[in-house]
């Protein structure tokens, strides 16, 4: 149980207090429910550009890390589809450094046309670096909009193309800024040896002074059910043949998802699961292999990958791949087979719970489902799933009506 209470202030900011007294730091999550889904088609990127120019000094101060490492202090930041999430640490003595440093660069960036170029640079490296030249790399560049049609999740958070960071200006960065990075599109999250009365004083006095802006109406177009099986076959220089078979599923905070999930651990959590002891340990198919969910608020995509062994193709693996799975949804799980993934998936989450910065950050995240509780009810939201309900999600998910298929062919290879 991770106790918590709660305020907003007047200007519409979400304050959640975690207080443990046992711990000598102080941490703070700040979450901009901003991410490349709210970003226009033909200027994506912007969010994950945005994640890197808010280090890049603020109206008032410019350079946020010096300051906060003289005070001891550690930060780092990370963007997706949905949410982009800045946090940091410090002594708890020193915590208002915390709350100077953020709120200034909530109040407003530098705009500093040296940081833009100089931050462009930086993505568009990691754009080429992390997706291009990489082998398989560009795999998350095709897939998406294999599997999206409509809707924004048809690009990657690093965005659809490099020119489009290329091509960013003051007056798009500008836009960018006021329309989300405004407190009433934002969640804090304190914790640590703090009180609730000093966030609050701390809140008002360094928050509290920044107007609201206008939040900007999400009016995203849903994805339309997938009726046929979507493929595409890509040759490049990479080391083995490999396959990648997306699904469409229900978003991060639907009920469906924790079956999703639990049937992603039955299928590759760990040696003894299906995938690797049928396809990789027993029928040498593939040499790795495993299926995930991406997690991401609106419906997702459930997702199993895995590289060939030499003499395999990827259609044929692909054609063992379902054997498999239709395999266990017909016969259903083993006895135990299932606890066995619910205790792994409930011990994984109690020990995620020791790090008060991973409290924050997750406390935040619920908040943003809107109940904040949430991040207490997840156990028993999965320790009360039964067979049916796993084999039912399956059913729905697994189809090959639903399936976008991506047959990574490596040059100079037989198979």
């Amino acid at each position: 149980m991770i106790p918590f209470s709660t305020f907003t202030l007047d200007n519409g900011l979400q304050v959640l207090v975690h207080e443990d007294p046992t711990v000598q730091i102080a941490v703070m999550n700040i979450l901009y429910d901003v991410g490349s889904r709210d970003e226009q088609p033909d200027k994506t990127g912007f969010a994950h550009l945005f994640e890197h120019l808010m280090f890049g000094g603020s109206l008032n101060i410019p350079n946020y890390d010096e300051p906060l490492q003289q005070v001891g202090g550690e930060n780092n930041a990370f963007t997706n589809t949905d949410i982009t999430n800045y946090y940091l640490t410090v002594p708890a003595a020193n915590l208002e450094t915390g709350f100077w440093l953020e709120s200034d660069r909530m109040l407003s960036l530098s705009f500093d046309p040296t940081v833009l170029e100089v931050q462009r640079k930086v993505v568009v490296e990691e754009f080429k670096q992390r997706y291009l030249n990489q082998p398989y790399g560009d795999v998350w560049l095709k897939i998406r909009p294999l599997a999206y049609k409509v809707h924004p999740y048809q690009w990657a958070t690093i965005g659809k193309e490099i020119k489009h960071i290329e091509n960013a200006t003051m007056n798009d960065v500008r836009d960018f800024f006021f329309t989300h990075y405004i407190p009433n599109n934002a969640i804090l999250a304190v914790a640590g040896n703090v009180t609730h009365e000093q966030v609050r004083i701390l809140s008002e006095k360094w928050f509290g002074p920044i107007p609201s802006g206008i939040k900007k109406s999400r009016n995203l177009v849903n994805e339309p059910l997938q009726t046929e099986k979507r493929s595409l076959t890509v040759q490049a220089k990479v080391p083995a043949h490999a396959l990648y078979k997306s699904y469409h599923m229900q978003g991060r905070f639907s009920n469906d998802f924790y079956a999703a999930e639990l049937l992603s651990d039955i299928l590759s959590r760990g040696q003894s699961s299906r995938l690797y002891n049928q396809l990789v340990k027993e029928r040498k198919i593939f040499t790795t292999i495993s299926s995930f969910t991406m997690g991401s608020i609106d419906p997702g995509m459930f997702v199993i990958s895995g590289r060939l062994s030499p003499g395999i193709t990827p259609e044929a693996g692909e054609e063992e791949l379902e054997k498999l799975i239709q395999g266990l949804l017909k016969e259903g799980l083993r006895a135990g087979e299932l606890q066995k993934v619910k205790n792994q998936s409930l011990t994984a989450m109690e020990f995620e719970k020791v790090e008060v910065i991973n409290r924050a950050m997750n406390l935040a995240f619920a908040a943003l489902s809107g109940d904040a509780n949430l991040i207490n009810h997840e156990s028993q939201l999965i320790e009360a799933f039964e067979e049916d309900d796993i084999l039912n999600s399956g059913a729905r998910i697994l189809t090959e009506e639903n399936s976008s298929v991506i047959y990574y062919h490596a040059e100079g290879l037989d198979a």
